[in-house]
């Protein structure tokens, strides 16, 4: 296929997968796609040792790394914050309506010893503010020490300092982007490729649906390559999204039920079984707007009478033992724990009920893709 996108990035075909896991990544560029490794689960020691990997299985072909780095926020800048100030803005209210959760649903403590990880709210071991640039910037140097062809800032416009020091490595940097004004902002800060994300999308996302989305900013910021997201995960999407005229799709929540995928076993039989209908979006585990499965866990904060979820980065610290409490748990069936672990996915799920490598849900996608092209094409001459 040949796209701006494909001509852009050296691939194949217009598949961009966003993903956690490193053999997801692997996987679709292998397959002629590119993956794009969500590193802001990552420790600096772990992103060396996943880029280190993932060059070793993909060879030369091109793959990209994200990372989370909102605009503003306390804290988003450095700005002298630590996490003990930010400790103690959350209010006493909040934190005893986490632990009666987990006293309600019976939710064991942890082990001595485990703790950390930023994805679940946590902050890791050195201290820095989740979602943070202190957090974010060992992160992004680490990845320019790589090879990756792409990163892309995954919540607002990317700072001014990581597009310098993207450019500067002769990298091409992306973001994403909820309504056209934000694209068009994205762009005039120097931004090569717009991934516009509706409603539909899994993790931080805005209102407006992909229909109407993709052409808004395709029109906003031509001819600047837009890649289409949200509710994205077949090849009749695929079709939809560059008839609307993306160059390509970005894809995330389609890879959480392949066979590489690092998914909590728990969150993947729901996955599988899941109809587009169980996801909300919900300020529950960041303190954003992010659609994720409905659980227990979304439900407990979305009732009127309870506490209301804090603001990024409050809530993801005030949870983030939480959520690792519930997901150790979380395999024992019947359990409280059970009921209330979920995860970011978006309302492509209701598609996700069969497990497949990622390679077979690109080639699937392609298949579909030039079935779904071709039946226009029969139309057309009838």
């Amino acid at each position: 296929m040949k796209t701006p996108i494909t001509e852009m990035l050296g691939i194949d075909v217009p598949i961009l997968a966003f993903t956690h896991c490193r053999d997801v990544v692997a996987a679709v560029t292998r397959a002629g796609g590119m993956g794009v490794l969500g590193a802001v689960a990552h420790s600096p020691e772990q992103l060396e040792i996943d880029l280190a990997w993932i060059e070793a299985e993909v060879g030369d072909l091109p793959y990209g790394v994200d990372l989370i780095v909102p605009a503003k926020y306390a804290g988003s800048d450095g700005g002298g914050y630590t996490l003990d100030d930010i400790r103690s803005l959350i209010p006493a209210a909040h934190i005893e309506f986490v632990n009666d959760i987990l006293r309600r649903y019976d939710v064991p403590t942890l082990n001595a010893g485990e703790g950390g990880g930023i994805l679940s709210g946590r902050s890791g071991g050195d201290g820095a503010v989740p979602f943070s640039a202190n957090q974010a910037g060992p992160l992004l140097e680490i990845a320019l020490a790589h090879r990756p062809s792409l990163v892309v800032n995954a919540l607002g416009p990317p700072p001014s300092h990581m597009i310098e020091r993207v450019k500067e490595e002769g990298r091409l940097i992306g973001a994403l982007a909820g309504k056209a004004q934000h694209a068009q902002r994205h762009v005039n800060v120097g931004v090569d490729i717009i991934i516009a994300q509706g409603a539909e999308a899994g993790g931080h996302t805005g209102e407006v649906g992909s229909m109407v989305l993709i052409p808004e900013i395709v029109d906003a910021v031509a001819p600047v390559p837009v890649l289409g997201a949200g509710g994205i995960g077949r090849g009749r999407q695929m079709a939809a999204a560059m008839a609307l005229g993306a160059a390509g799709v970005w894809c995330g929540s389609v890879w959480l039920t392949t066979e590489e995928a690092e998914t909590h076993p728990t969150v993947k039989r729901k996955f599988l079984e899941a109809t587009s209908s169980d996801t909300v979006r919900s300020r529950s585990r960041t303190g954003k707007p992010a659609r994720q499965l409905r659980t227990a866990w979304t439900d407990e904060w979305d009732d009127p009478t309870h506490p209301q979820p804090l603001g990024m980065p409050m809530q993801p610290i005030l949870v983030g033992e939480a959520l690792q409490r519930i997901d150790r748990a979380a395999l024992r069936p019947g359990s409280g724990a059970e009921q209330l672990t979920n995860y970011f996915v978006g309302q492509i799920v209701g598609t996700m009920n069969t497990t497949k490598t990622a390679a077979q849900v690109v080639y699937d996608m392609i298949d579909e893709f030039i079935e779904a092209v071709q039946s226009l094409g029969h139309q057309l001459e009838s």
